[in-house]
């Protein structure tokens, strides 16, 4: 596929009305195993890169950084890459649209933007200023004449925002809302996993969902039952593998053996096999 159709292939997973799973890549050979185990699209992860980098999650990377960890998934897959931007590297508008040029210029078909600041304060962007945040981004998009999918993140359950679950509920609604309007495809609400509290959101948004996916959290046919539009998977699979490699580490430091490395052991040839050259 070119690059404008595989944009086309990812938006219209948006739109099927089906669902579907998006798995988050850190690297190239992350990605190249989503890719051969048969998902149509793969996203990144900025924890999962920042971690593999020696780095905290949190802008902690430069925006050349990160786009250079997204060039280099993208040029290991043929499917679409839509790419983990953080909070758009930069408070004003035109950081963020600076930051979807350059994402695009590396292959991305579409972007995560995020309302939270990181700062205790502040916790979350002023809804008015992310949402021409996000108009910034539509419109950056709408410059490469692709059909890119801007995916709003809000983090509001992440952050415990508000003195009770209404009001995180009520925050959750009233931003989903206005991050459609300003030109968001999704809303993206990670740390949110409870099932009656997601029917709810899919009834009152008025756009597609996106929720991020936890150990313990309700299994993929369930959460597409209630009307969920895209699952990721975060740096879930990174931390995982992070599990995998402590525990090799421990078995190996106290008993000498091998049992966890050959568990799960990818043979040289295979590894081999995912790359051109």
């Amino acid at each position: 596929m070119n690059r404008h159709e595989q944009a086309q292939v990812f938006s219209n997973l948006h739109h099927t009305g089906h669902g579907f799973v998006l798995p988050n890549a850190w690297d190239a050979a992350s990605a190249r195993l989503f890719e051969a185990a048969g998902f149509p699209a793969i996203g990144t992860t900025s924890a999962g890169i920042a971690y593999a980098r020696g780095r905290r999650d949190g802008q902690r990377l430069s925006r050349d950084e990160m786009l250079r960890e997204l060039s280099a998934i993208v040029r290991a897959v043929g499917v679409p890459v839509t790419a983990d931007v953080e909070a758009g590297y930069g408070d004003a508008a035109e950081d963020v649209a600076q930051t979807v040029r350059l994402a695009v210029g590396m292959g991305a078909v579409g972007i995560n933007l995020e309302d939270g600041t990181g700062g205790e304060n502040l916790p979350l962007y002023v809804l008015e200023d992310q949402q021409r945040r996000l108009a910034a981004a539509r419109s950056a998009a709408r410059e490469a004449g692709l059909p890119f999918v801007v995916n709003a993140r809000t983090d509001t359950y992440l952050t415990g925002f508000g003195e009770n679950e209404t009001q995180r509920y009520e925050e959750t609604v009233l931003r989903g809302r206005a991050y459609l309007e300003a030109g968001a495809d999704v809303v993206f609400v990670p740390g949110l996993v409870h099932l009656p509290t997601l029917r709810a959101l899919v009834r009152d948004l008025g756009g597609p969902l996106n929720v991020m996916v936890v150990p313990g959290a309700p299994s993929v046919s369930e959460l597409l039952g209630l009307g969920v539009m895209r699952i990721s998977l975060g740096q879930g699979a990174m931390l995982a593998a992070l599990g995998l490699v402590a525990e090799i580490a421990r078995e190996l430091k106290e008993c000498g053996t091998y049992t966890a490395l050959e568990r799960s052991f990818y043979g040289f040839r295979e590894a081999e096999g995912l790359f051109s050259s």
